[in-house]
This record gives structure tokens, sequence and C-alpha cells, in this order.
């Protein structure tokens, strides 16, 4: 009987070592995560934050809305469609922090798009990097 508990332990520490080294990679991988995503309470929508050297990597660039005629006005380049066809903008709420907003399309003119809504003008929305901050948002990818 004694022969075969060790046998048993054995058995038990050859499947568990292994796994002793597990925990310091997990751990120092989300350590080294280019990004964090927090839900936002009372919402579908989350927060993205990126580090710096992630929004180097990406050439991360922002924007203000601006005003052409009383309507508001986005570089093309901000924009996202998603899976239902819905438009929104990524809005900054900190440093290289950012939430998605919906916005309502009027007209583009070249690479500008009129808004019928969204966001205040002067709001600071990212214009390189978008379908990046979408992605890490959805955890496309992961």
């Amino acid at each position: 009987m004694k022969h075969m508990s060790r046998w048993t332990l054995a058995a038990l520490l050859a499947a568990v070592l292994p796994l002793a080294g597990c925990s310091k990679q997990v751990v120092a991988h989300q350590a080294d995560h280019p990004s964090t995503v927090e839900a936002i309470p009372g919402s579908d929508l989350k927060k993205v934050t990126l580090t710096e050297k992630a929004a180097q990597r990406l050439d991360l660039a922002t924007a203000q809305i601006g005003e052409q005629d009383g309507q508001k006005v986005v570089p093309y380049s901000s924009l996202i469609y998603d899976f239902q066809g819905k438009t929104w903008v990524y809005t900054s709420v900190g440093p290289r922090t950012f939430v998605r907003h919906q916005v309502e399309i009027d007209k583009i003119i070249g690479d500008r798009v009129l808004l019928k809504s969204g966001p205040a003008a002067g709001t600071v929305v990212a214009t390189v990097a978008v379908a990046q901050l979408y992605g890490t948002e959805f955890a496309v990818g992961h």
C-alpha cells in the first residue's frame, strides 16, 4: 500500500510542479500588457487605457471636434463602424484613455465628416489607432 502511495504522490508532483512557474509568467504578462479595459457601470461601454509605450507604438493621434456653420466636424479617420452599422468615435477622457461615443453622420466631404449628433465641439477624439482601440475594447485577438 505504501508503494502505491509513493507512486500517487510522484504522479501528483509531476502534474503540479510544472504549474508552479505559470503564476509568475501570468503576472509578468499582465504587468506588461499594453492596455487596460474597464467596464463603465450602467453602460455597455468600456474605458480603454493604453500604456505610454502602446500609444507610441500605435502612433496614437487625436484632434478636437470642430465646428463649421453650427455643425460638428470630425476627421474621417476618427470614425469606426460596428457590426450593426452604427458609427462611433473614441473620445478622450484622460491621458491615453478613451471611451466609445456614438455619432450620427450628416454628410462626408473628403476627409471631413459633418455630424448630426455626437460629442460637443472641442471634445478630443482619437484620429489614429481607432481600429486598435475598438479591438482592444472587444478583446479581439485575445
